[in-house]
């Protein structure tokens, strides 16, 4: 796989709380050498992402809910809506893990139609957080997330476990139609193609530099 392609799949994430103007300014200068996907920034520095790659096509997604999901979703719309006011075109939103646990799935599934509803065509990508669920929450969390209509479920933040082979084929199994970003551990070409070979629609890394200058010319 080639440069330019596998960097169509990565959303290039830099999420450490250390995260300074400069280095919002180097992911999105890659960004526009590599024509990645999206570049994937905390809510701070969305506004400034948004200038830097203007009229680029790439997407300026940001978090919600982040990492532990536990927000009110009163607090998850303002964050949403404050998100696309400065120009984020994507959202990944952590689902609440603890209401799923409680088998709160139709205020799960509220949350994320809410969310959705919130930011209209923008896409919304909901974070299920496989390391901290069982198999059948696993499950359970997918169809949710297919049912209230988001555009894609994300495995992780990150924060508690990464994406795995397993995860992907149970999710594929469970809603074949619905797009996938596999998120959490993927840092370098071998994996990141791994997870392409499987239908992932998109890989979320801190290392997506590394990945695309693996790949061949």
């Amino acid at each position: 796989m080639d440069k330019e392609k596998i960097a169509s799949f990565l959303d290039a994430t830099l999420l450490k709380p250390t995260a300074a103007r400069d280095d919002i300014k180097k992911l999105c200068t890659e960004a526009l050498q590599y024509r990645y996907a999206a570049v994937c920034i905390n809510p701070f520095y969305v506004e400034y992402a948004a200038q830097l790659i203007a009229g680029s096509g790439i997407g300026v997604a940001t978090v919600v809910g982040f990492p532990l999901g536990a927000n009110t979703l009163q607090v998850k719309l303002l964050e949403a809506r404050d998100a696309v006011a400065r120009g984020a075109t994507e959202i990944d939103m952590v689902l609440n893990i603890g209401a799923l646990k409680d088998r709160q799935i139709d205020y799960v599934k509220n949350e994320i139609r809410s969310v959705k509803q919130e930011i209209a065509e923008k896409i919304l990508k909901v974070i299920i957080e496989t390391g901290l669920l069982t198999i059948e929450e696993k499950r359970l969390a997918t169809l949710a997330v297919k049912e209230a209509g988001a555009d894609m479920i994300k495995t992780s933040t990150g924060f508690a476990g990464g994406a795995t082979v397993a995860d992907v084929l149970l999710i594929k199994e469970a809603a074949p139609d619905l797009k996938i970003k596999a998120s959490g551990g993927i840092r370098d070409l071998d994996m990141a193609q791994q997870f392409i070979g499987l239908g992932v629609a998109r890989i979320g890394t801190s290392s997506a530099r590394a990945i695309v200058e693996q790949a061949q010319p």
